[in-house]
């Protein structure tokens, strides 16, 4: 019987299986949580910050400003009461889906809305400071998906990723959001495994939990801004897959980022819609959704055929629960979904983080202690 238990145990583990013991306390502090930044209209942002009275009451502070005005916010976390501040700026473009630059590429996934295990592995991976500023230089920072839903910390993960952006753009550097299916859950408002935390906060600041990150919101419409797929340095970066059958399709890059967009607050039809766009926006075949490299009995050629279809010589994707960051198809896939470390919960065994690097035609395997291997 032990045996037994031992081996289900050992099993349970490599696919991610963990006990939750216990929580840390201070999640609950929700003292100035935010900002949650909404257009009040075409004119004028509307900045909220969660407060707490003597007697322990929460309410909310509301500061309108103009657009096109210079505001400086700031996003606190209260599991080591630390902060960072940041400008807003409501202008941001659409990304570029393709680029050719040569420069290091740094990539993690599925952090799941743990700010702390985000950034401690920016920090020790020389892609941050200790004061939480951009030192990549040029580099590109790749977020694979899911870096929301699960957690208490969508918020500071958010702003974080918004803050360092901005950064990395001052330094011809670059951060990719690379939007995953539980980005796409929070857009249809499907709340399911979002932490009941943000149900309360939007009450206490007047809202329905699908107002927080809508297109009225600024942090909705940032998101809605970003692409499923990108091509950099020869590497396509998505967070589910590429289905096999997308090598048919006639569209471009970009062209499929455009048609996956479209439909990022919108109900759709599959019945009325084209057949290559089905593939897009499906939840089973869609690139933000497809697990067919862990889940299907694909062939080597099947794979490639997507690859060869924007001249790749690899894909990674997140989406896929991994024991560590490794390669699959001869080389061709690299799944980088791995267990991070939680937050506030806490769980046995605990995560750890890895990401992946590459630096011209050699991958690495990265640690969250900032060690390399390669693979």
């Amino acid at each position: 019987m032990l045996a037994m238990a031992t081996i289900a145990i050992i099993i349970g583990n490599l696919m991610g299986a963990k006990v939750h013991y216990g929580d840390n306390p201070l999640a609950l502090n929700w003292e100035n949580e935010g900002p949650y930044i909404f257009f009040k209209n075409e004119r004028i942002l509307e900045v909220q910050y969660i407060k707490r009275k003597m007697d322990g009451e929460y309410y909310s502070t509301q500061q309108d400003y103009p657009v096109d005005s210079l505001v400086s916010a700031t996003s606190y976390y209260p599991l080591d009461d630390t902060s960072f501040d940041f400008e807003i700026n409501t202008d941001f473009d659409v990304p570029k889906s393709t680029y050719n630059d040569n420069n290091k590429i740094l990539a993690i996934s599925d952090i799941e809305s743990n700010f702390k295990t985000f950034r401690d592995f920016l920090v020790n991976n020389q892609v941050i400071d200790e004061n939480l500023n951009w030192t990549y230089g040029k580099g590109h920072l790749v977020l694979v998906g899911d870096f929301i839903d699960r957690g208490y910390f969508t918020t500071q993960v958010l702003w974080f990723t918004y803050k360092l952006e901005q950064e990395a753009e001052k330094q011809g550097g670059n951060v990719h959001y690379i939007i995953g299916n539980h980005e796409l859950k929070m857009m249809h408002g499907n709340y399911r495994v979002t932490d009941p935390k943000y149900r309360d906060i939007a009450s206490i600041l007047g809202k329905k939990e699908m107002e927080l990150y809508n297109t009225n919101s600024l942090i909705g419409k940032w998101l809605a801004s970003k692409n499923a797929i990108e091509l950099i340095n020869g590497n396509l970066f998505v967070h589910g897959g590429i289905h096999p059958d997308l090598a048919e399709s006639k569209l471009a890059l970009e062209e499929m980022n455009q048609v996956i967009r479209a439909n990022y607050y919108q109900a759709f039809d599959l019945a009325s819609t084209k057949t290559q766009d089905k593939l897009l926006i499906s939840n089973k075949t869609g690139p933000s959704w497809y697990r067919g490299y862990f889940k299907d009995d694909l062939t080597q050629q099947q794979v490639e055929l997507g690859l060869k279809k924007f001249n790749a010589k690899s894909v990674i994707v997140g989406h896929t629960l991994q024991a560590k960051v490794n390669r699959l198809y001869d080389g061709k896939v690299i799944g980088i979904d791995v267990p991070h470390p939680n937050d506030d919960h806490k769980l046995w065994p605990e995560g750890k983080s890895e990401g992946l690097l590459i630096e011209g035609d050699k991958y690495y395997r990265v640690f969250d202690n900032g060690e390399k291997q390669e693979i």
